[in-house]
């Protein structure tokens, strides 16, 4: 049997880089071949937290860093291949998430905006590249997200097991997948890292809290953590997506700057308690006993997951690893996932996760020649 390959390329709301992945699809799950991160260069990296801050509205740096973020995603799939001895030639396609700078499903006129010029993908990896997979999503009514929950359903359900895949990247979200096949849900939780990676970069000159160790040295506020939970996101229901145009450091100057008397530490440990909390309360409307598979990088922070197995004492929590993909990579095997269905002419999308009004075909088709 011949080799189906594609590429995912993944940045998410913590932009802490580009992930790359090489995936065989010619077996029936799909298959990591190699994996390859590309950092974010510092000065793109200023400008993308730019982008994403709501009151940012300058067309030009939108131009320059969508060419930027598209060369670089080219990089990384260069360097991918490079690092697995494989030829642009026997790659299908690439499936780029792109870099997401503003998220809008609620406005008058909503969207999603991903940027990384897909035709700067295609030409300088010389791969079709599936791109803007988002948009359609929306068009037919929907959030545009999350789009995983429909691979985490196709990959990862199990006919004898109810499962929760929970996804701890910048944003939480969970997919809850039936043992039956039917009543897959999924949406946006909350918070997940992106809250505690701009606390903690205030204060350190490192990028993340290795393991939560500093959170874990500090005392949860409960008045704090009662008025952050008081938000209108988490009593919202389903469909629902967020992002960092509401999470982030506006929204966190708000609720602290009465709390001027704890310690950097404490509102840390706060923030990772909101986090798992907020996960937690979600889980424990459909089941407080259910095997939960953690992916994205929260699953590295020791002291968020003990945090949520004391949430969740009956839960048996582990990582996707255990599921056959490695946390860190599932985000970049679901966009390969989602070119593959398209080059397939398959649906991609779940409606009942999105809102949409109808199954579709996601993404746009960007040729190489």
């Amino acid at each position: 049997m011949s080799h189906q390959y594609y590429v995912g390329l993944m940045s998410g709301t913590s932009m802490d880089g580009v992930d790359a992945v090489l995936v065989d699809f010619q077996f029936p799950k799909p298959h990591v071949i190699s994996t390859h991160t590309e950092s974010i260069p510092p000065k793109l990296l200023k400008n993308l937290h730019l982008l994403a801050n709501p009151e940012t509205s300058d067309i030009n740096l939108l131009g320059e860093s969508d060419k930027l973020c598209g060369e670089l995603f080219a990089i990384s799939v260069n360097n991918l291949l490079k690092k697995a001895n494989i030829s642009s030639d026997q790659i299908i396609a690439i499936g780029s998430h792109g870099q997401t700078v503003r998220h809008m499903p609620n406005n008058q006129y909503p969207f999603s905006m991903q940027i990384g010029d897909a035709c700067t993908i295609a030409v300088q990896t010389n791969i079709d590249t599936v791109a803007d997979f988002r948009r359609k999503d929306i068009a037919l009514g929907g959030q545009g997200a999350p789009l995983v929950p429909a691979f985490h359903q196709a990959v990862f359900s199990n006919t004898h097991q109810d499962r929760i895949i929970l996804n701890i990247g910048g944003i939480a979200n969970i997919t809850y997948l039936s043992h039956q096949g039917h009543d897959t849900y999924g949406f946006d939780t909350g918070p997940g890292n992106t809250l505690l990676d701009l606390w903690y970069q205030k204060h350190h000159t490192d990028s993340y809290d290795n393991e939560g160790k500093w959170a874990a040295t500090g005392e949860v506020s409960q008045p704090l953590l009662n008025k952050m939970l008081q938000h209108s996101y988490f009593h919202q229901s389903a469909p629902k997506s967020t992002g960092r145009e509401l999470f982030n450091f506006s929204w966190l100057n708000q609720y602290i700057k009465d709390f001027s008397h704890l310690s950097p530490q404490d509102i840390q440990a706060t923030l990772t308690q909101l986090t798992a909390q907020s996960i937690a309360k979600d889980i424990k409307k459909q089941s407080s006993s259910i095997d939960i598979f953690i992916c994205g990088g929260g699953v590295f922070n020791k002291d968020l997951i003990s945090r949520l197995q004391q949430l969740l004492p009956k839960a048996k929590i582990s990582s996707t690893i255990q599921l056959g993909v490695a946390p860190q990579w599932v985000e970049g095997v679901a966009f390969a996932w989602l070119a593959y269905c398209f080059v397939n002419n398959k649906t991609s999308n779940l409606p009942e996760v999105t809102g949409a009004k109808k199954a579709a075909i996601l993404g746009a088709f960007y040729p190489a020649n």
